[in-house]
C-alpha cells in the first residue's frame, strides 16, 4: 500500500466530509478482530474482544448513537490512516501509538482536545498518571486520551526454568544480570532440555529493534542525540550482539516471525518469550487450558543486562481529526465515546496493559489481577525515544538493516552504515 507523506494532509482542515452529527460515528482501531463479541464488557478477553465491547457498549448505552469500527490490518494500519486522512474520509475517532503523536499533530490534521473539552463529558486529566498525560501531550496542547502503558516483558514457561535448574531458593526465577550470564544461561537450558533459551519476533514487525534499543537505553545510550539520529555507536554494537551471540549459539531462532516466535512458546519449545503486556492475559488462559504444552506461566520485567534497567515502551492513545470539530454535535459524541473509553481503563487493563489512570492503579481490583504483581518494576524501567516526526520510518530502518544482519548475513558495519545513511535521508 502507498505511504502517504502527511505534511501534504495539513490541507484537510478544509475537507468536506460527511459526519453524521448524532446516528453514526467511525472508529479507526488495530488489536486484531473478535469472532464472537461478547455481550458484557465483563466476560471479554484478550486485546480485540475487550476492546470491541467496550465500543458496542457505548453504542447500547447512547440510545440513537451507533460507532462503526472501521476494518483495518495491523501491519498496514498507519497506510490505512494516512490513506483514509488524503481521502477526506479519516474516522471521527482512531487509536495510535504515543510515538506516532508529533507525525499527525505536528501537521495539525489532529483535535487539540481543552480543558473544557475534557471538562464537558466527565473526562479528569489530574487523574491520569504523568506519564499518561505527557502521552497525549505535544508542546503544551493536548490531543485525545492515554489508555494505557504497555511494554516488553520477559514470558517464562517456569517447568523449563526448572528443568535447567535455573531457580532460585525461593522459587523465583533465576534471570540473567550481565550477557555473559545471558549466554551460560541459555547454554545450561540447551544442555538440559535441549529447548531455546529465547524466542521473540525478530522476523517481522520490529521486536528485534525494541528488543536492541532497550539494551542500548540500559548502556545509557540513545540512537537519538543532538545532532539527530546515530545508529553507529558503541552501545549499539553491544546490543546487537548480546543478540547474534545468542542466535550464533543456536540458543534463540531470528528466523520466525511473530505468530511462530508465539507458538513456539506455547509449545514449550521455548523457555523465555520476549513479547508485550499485551498477551498477558491470553497467555494465562493458554496455560489454564490443558491442551496446550505452556503449563507454569509467569512473567518478569525486562532483565537488566548493562548498568540501567530499561525496557521499551509505549501508550496506546485516542484521538479526533481536527475536521470532526467542523460538526459539533459529532464533536461531543466523539468526545462522549473517549470518556466511555476512559471509564473502562480497568477493563482495559485486564488484558495486561498498565493502567493509566491512578484511581484505576489503586484500586484493588487492578491491583489483584493475574501476574500483576510480577512485572511491577516495568513501570520503572519504561523507556521510549524522544517525540520524532519520523519515528515511524526509522523504526522500519532499523527493522530491515537488524533482519539483515541476522537474516541475510550482512556485516554489522554495513547494515549501521546503510541504516544511517536511509535514515538521514529521511530528514
Amino acid at each position: 500500500m502507498k505511504t502517504y507523506t502527511l505534511a501534504a494532509l495539513i490541507i484537510l482542515g478544509s475537507l468536506n466530509s460527511a459526519y453524521a452529527a448524532d446516528k453514526e460515528i467511525t472508529l479507526g482501531r488495530f488489536f486484531g478482530a473478535c469472532e464472537d463479541v461478547p455481550a458484557k464488557v465483563a466476560d471479554a478477553s484478550g486485546e480485540a474482544c475487550i476492546i470491541q465491547s467496550v465500543i458496542n457498549s457505548f453504542s447500547d448505552a447512547k440510545n440513537g448513537v451507533t460507532v462503526k469500527t472501521l476494518p483495518t490490518d495491523w501491519g498496514n494500519y498507519y497506510d490505512q490512516l494516512k490513506a483514509a486522512y488524503s481521502g477526506g474520509t479519516p474516522p471521527n475517532v482512531h487509536v495510535m501509538h504515543k510515538h506516532r503523536l508529533p507525525e499527525f499533530a505536528g501537521v495539525g490534521i489532529l483535535a487539540e482536545v481543552t480543558a473544557n473539552d475534557y471538562a464537558s463529558v466527565g473526562i479528569d486529566p489530574n487523574d491520569w498518571a504523568q506519564s499518561a498525560k505527557d502521552a497525549v501531550t505535544l508542546h503544551g496542547k493536548m490531543y485525545g486520551i492515554p489508555m494505557d502503558l504497555h511494554a516488553n516483558l520477559w514470558h517464562l514457561n517456569m517447568d523449563l526454568f526448572e528443568q535447567a535448574g535455573l531457580l532460585n531458593k525461593d522459587g523465583t526465577p533465576k534471570l540473567p544480570s550481565t550477557p555473559a550470564e545471558l549466554q551460560a544461561h541459555a547454554k545450561l537450558m540447551k544442555e538440559k532440555t535441549g529447548k531455546d533459551y529465547l524466542a521473540a519476533d525478530f522476523a517481522q514487525f520490529p521486536l528485534g529493534v525494541r528488543t536492541a534499543l532497550a539494551l542500548i537505553w540500559q548502556q545509557g545510550g540513545n540512537i537519538f542525540d543532538e545532532s539527530g539520529v546515530t545508529v553507529d555507536t558503541d552501545e549499539a554494537r553491544n546490543a546487537i550482539k548480546v543478540l547474534t551471540d545468542l542466535f550464533d549459539a543456536n540458543y534463540a531462532n531470528p528466523k520466525l516471525n511473530y505468530a511462530e516466535s508465539q507458538q513456539a512458546f506455547l509449545d514449550g519449545n521455548s523457555a523465555v518469550l520476549i513479547n508485550g503486556t499485551w498477551v498477558v492475559d491470553f497467555y494465562d488462559a493458554q496455560a489454564a487450558d490443558a491442551n496446550v504444552p505452556l503449563n507454569d506461566y509467569q512473567i518478569a520485567s525486562f532483565p537488566t543486562l548493562f548498568a540501567n534497567g530499561a525496557t521499551w515502551a509505549d501508550s496506546h492513545i485516542w484521538t479526533i481529526p481536527t475536521a470532526v470539530k467542523s460538526d459539533s454535535a459529532t464533536y461531543k459524541t466523539s468526545l462522549q465515546l473517549l470518556a466511555w473509553i476512559n471509564n473502562h481503563n480497568l477493563d482495559w487493563a485486564r488484558t495486561g496493559h498498565m493502567a493509566v489512570r491512578t484511581s484505576v492503579l489503586e484500586d484493588t481490583a487492578y491491583q489483584a489481577l493475574p501476574h500483576r504483581a510480577e512485572y511491577l518494576e516495568t513501570t520503572k524501567i519504561a523507556k521510549d525515544n524522544p517525540p520524532s516526526k519520523k519515528y515511524g520510518a526509522i523504526q522500519d530502518v532499523l527493522n530491515r538493516e537488524l533482519q539483515s544482519i541476522w537474516l541475510t548475513g550482512k556485516s554489522v558495519d554495513d547494515a549501521l552504515a546503510d541504516a544511517q545513511y536511509d535514515i538521514e535521508d529521511l530528514q
